[in-house]
């Protein structure tokens, strides 16, 4: 079933040239900086609008598209490019607005302290 949202439709679209495999995960660092929460993570090979940062209670979910699927024979093959996922649960009082930043590879993601815990979407801008 294909989603109307023309992002979802780029994501299915990425996940069926991938052969079905499941988004790969990244390593982060985070840690608090004044009143936000901060996580890094590298992820190359990605446009600040193929990324998708979501805030929702006690996690967030970062989703990334896969930026090419184009076949090619490798002599080694130890990464891939996206999509990429990862849900990290994040520590209570956080879940405000947030604002991300995506450049030289680096994912940049900081979170407002707050305690409403409404969902909140967002993508990152390059600097």
């Amino acid at each position: 079933m294909a989603s109307e949202h023309p992002r979802h439709a780029f994501v299915e679209q990425a996940t069926e040239q991938q052969g079905g495999l499941p988004p790969q995960t990244f390593p982060i660092n985070m840690y608090e900086a004044g009143d936000a929460l901060v996580i890094v993570a590298p992820m190359p090979a990605v446009a600040p609008s193929d990324v998708t940062i979501e805030v929702e209670g006690d996690r967030v979910v970062i989703d990334a598209a896969l930026r090419t699927a184009a076949p090619k024979d490798y002599l080694l093959h130890e990464w891939r490019y996206g999509g990429y996922r990862r849900e990290i649960p994040i520590p209570a009082g956080y879940g405000g607005g947030g604002e991300a930043t995506l450049a030289n590879g680096q994912l940049a993601v900081r979170i407002m302290r707050d305690e409403s815990g409404g969902a909140r979407r967002f993508q990152p801008v390059a600097p």
